[in-house]
């Protein structure tokens, strides 16, 4: 395994496996089971987290580490009805009793996901015209419901703005009680808009070369990381992957990412979360060998989840030198799934994917735990 150069960050575990204790800055986690950011359209129409969200995160509290679902830092990226949010008050109070439900439920402070949707986004639902780095439009329906609509290309007073209230969202996460947040550079969304060169055709300092297309990310990250500290910032990658209209090329994959790891590495981040990752290939190795603290590698699964909710494409990613393992439909099915992998326990189904999104308790809170003998 990669020996990591943040003996401050990330302490040797007391195990190995998913089931081995480790620590991750200040949080001592009793496994190495992460339950994924998941979107679920279950907060209000005004972003704020409901009673639901608290019961939902509450079941799960035996993950090693939670990371919320993605919030967006201003009201210009959000992606789809009844996302949650973390720029105003109220989502600030919201965000904190669902911590608090956590923590009652004898789990450990989360962290949150901060995304900004940039084209995926509309203004039925927003109320704005969606910003991106070009006037490049999703290639798809919004949702699966609308037609999308041509953004509106970033100013550089935009992308300042944009910037700010990134950092403003990290600082309000810790006031809501996170233990950290993790920056979106995946699937997509805004920043990863910027990364590749289909969604980012700007010939200023933020288009054209690798080195000015991860500008973006990179400022982004720096400035949550100055806000509330290194060792409380995450950021999540998505290296070739194509969803949300992304047309990644692998050259394109093999000269953004190095660079944009190598533009970071000494900022002395919480960790790196790789999505979609598989230990079989030669750019995870590449990747985790180029990146000198904690990494995070959510597996690559089938389209049906496997009967193992995915423990051993997470336990080949351990051997591949990932530290810890990020889950998201198991643990959307399996409010105790730590203790049905430890014990070997069969796994509920994943309802059907209309429930995922639709609100209301079914597909959501209805997912049973095993039964106490």
């Amino acid at each position: 395994m990669t020996q990591t150069e943040q003996s401050d960050i990330r302490e040797p575990a007391d195990g190995e496996g998913l089931f081995g204790r480790v620590s991750l800055g200040a949080l001592r986690l009793p496994n190495r089971l992460v339950m994924a950011p998941m979107t679920r359209n279950r907060a209000g129409a005004d972003g704020v987290p409901t009673p639901l969200m608290e019961a939902y995160y509450a079941e799960r509290a035996s993950a090693g580490l939670i990371i919320a679902e993605a919030s967006t830092p201003n009201a210009q990226g959000q992606t789809y009805p009844d996302i949650a949010a973390i720029h105003r008050p109220e989502h600030v109070e919201g965000w904190r009793r669902v911590n608090d439900a956590v923590l009652a439920a004898g789990g450990r402070p989360m962290f949150l996901q901060l995304q900004h949707g940039g084209r995926v986004g509309h203004p039925e639902t927003s109320g704005l015209v969606p910003l991106a780095p070009s006037a490049v439009a999703l290639p798809e329906e919004i949702g699966g419901r609308r037609p999308s609509v041509v953004p509106r290309a970033m100013s550089p007073a935009d992308i300042r703005t944009t910037v700010a209230d990134f950092a403003q969202a990290a600082r309000n996460a810790v006031a809501a009680g996170f233990a950290g947040v993790e920056v979106h550079s995946a699937n997509g969304h805004l920043l990863h808009q910027f990364l590749t060169a289909d969604t980012n055709r700007r010939t200023d300092a933020y288009g054209g070369s690798v080195e000015r297309r991860i500008r973006f990310t990179v400022e982004v990250t720096e400035a949550v990381a100055e806000a509330i500290g290194p060792e409380r910032t995450g950021l999540r990658i998505s290296p070739g992957h194509t969803v949300n209209g992304i047309a990644e090329t692998a050259d394109e994959t093999h000269a953004l990412y190095p660079a944009l790891l190598a533009a970071l590495r000494d900022h002395r981040l919480a960790y790196l979360h790789l999505a979609f990752a598989d230990p079989d290939t030669p750019d995870f190795r590449r990747l985790r060998d180029l990146w000198p603290g904690t990494v995070m590698a959510n597996p690559l699964l089938a389209a049906t989840l496997p009967a193992d909710g995915g423990r051993a494409a997470g336990e080949r990613l351990l051997a591949q030198g990932a530290d810890l393992i990020a889950l998201g439909r198991a643990f959307l099915a399996n409010p105790d799934l730590v203790t049905r992998l430890r014990t070997a326990a069969p796994l509920n189904e994943v309802k059907d994917r209309y429930f995922m999104y639709v609100g209301g308790a079914t597909g959501y809170t209805d997912y049973p735990a095993l039964a106490v003998r």
